[in-house]
């Protein structure tokens, strides 16, 4: 199934359910509402990107960073001491941060096959 199935009905529920599942996860409801309005966007672009016949090494290089990012970010949040989320709070933003780390990998191993071919 396309990622961006997956990832529309989340960015949804992180905007229009903020306060509540701030509440149920002991996070800010502002961070997981600008989280889920930074996700569509960076979902088209790599929508848009997976439609090209050939992506700019650049640009491929710019999506697994910013995985990446949104990986670090994450593990920051939690230990950075910046939050106090509830358990289920850190069993979500675990759970979120290895799905984007799964697709910074396998955006990696692609880029890397394409490298190699070039």
């Amino acid at each position: 199934m396309d990622r961006r199935l997956h990832l529309g009905p989340f960015a949804v529920a992180l905007i229009a359910a903020a306060e509540p599942l701030g509440d149920l996860f002991g996070l800010p409801a502002a961070l997981l509402r600008w989280a889920g309005v930074a996700v569509p966007p960076f979902v088209a672009l790599v929508g848009w990107a997976a439609s090209r016949p050939a992506v700019p090494r650049q640009l491929a290089v710019a999506i697994v960073a910013a995985n990446a990012g949104w990986v670090v970010a994450s593990i920051a949040l939690l230990v950075g001491g910046w939050v106090a989320p509830t358990a289920l709070g850190w069993a979500f933003v675990i759970a979120q941060a290895v799905l984007v780390g799964v697709y910074a990998e396998l955006q990696l191993i692609g880029l890397r096959r394409r490298s190699v071919a070039a």
